[in-house]
């Protein structure tokens, strides 16, 4: 679990500097950074989900997955979330903003799966190092334009890796490489419309309730193995 503290611990760090350097940013230069934020955001999802090798496996992952998540209310019940702490904590439309942000731009990814695998079963944990400079230095940057609303993001990071760390003995025997390369390309599409959300208010992508894609790949992978499509 050593791997998952340090990352969701560089997180708040890293969101407690953003936001104390929120009055010190002009409010030009905080749109055209999270503008180049978002692009960033957009390259890195997209480069993810090109790396898929059945491209039918990944469409249907993202749309059983979207029925899944709509029907779990997902990313209701994530703003319900986000409310709850705004009410006691404050801070505005803004901090639901940055923690649901934070929580899907963290959460979702090659690294945090990957990262959490490594530690639980190997008790290394370079990859969730690795992941934790560039989260804290994300967190930075989001939170000196959406405030301390990310730092709570730490929360579902912290339960996410630390249970796929603690299942880890578990889930080897069953993740093989495809169901990575599936499960990672899934990601990578929900970071990239996770980009285009933070790029323009006129559009909101419901990635929320997306995240049940990049579960649902691991049966698709295994069915197409089976019958071979």
């Amino acid at each position: 679990m050593l791997g998952t503290i340090v990352n969701a611990a560089a997180i708040i760090a890293g969101a407690l500097l953003g936001n104390l350097l929120r009055g010190g940013f002009p409010e030009k230069y905080k749109s055209v950074i999270m503008q180049g934020v978002s692009l960033t955001v957009i390259l890195i999802g997209l480069s993810m989900a090109l790396k898929t090798q059945n491209i039918l496996v990944l469409t249907l992952s993202i749309v059983t997955g979207g029925i899944l998540g709509e029907a779990l209310r997902i990313e209701e019940r994530l703003d319900s979330f986000g409310r709850k702490l705004e009410g006691r904590f404050g801070g505005g439309g803004l901090f639901i903003k940055g923690f649901v942000t934070g929580s899907l731009v963290f959460c979702v990814g090659a690294m945090a799966i990957m990262g959490a695998l490594e530690s639980g079963l190997t008790g290394r944990h370079t990859t969730l190092f690795i992941k934790s400079i560039l989260d804290g230095v994300t967190a930075t940057v989001f939170a000196s334009t959406m405030g301390i609303g990310v730092a709570f993001s730490a929360l579902p990071v912290f339960l996410y890796q630390g249970a796929i760390t603690v299942a880890a003995v578990y889930v080897k025997p069953f993740l093989t490489d495809a169901m990575i390369i599936e499960m990672s390309a899934a990601g990578g599409l929900l970071i990239f419309g996770i980009g285009l959300n933070m790029l323009t208010d006129k559009l909101h992508i419901k990635v929320g309730n997306l995240l049940p894609a990049i579960f649902v790949a691991i049966f698709f992978v295994v069915l197409f193995g089976k019958f071979s499509f």
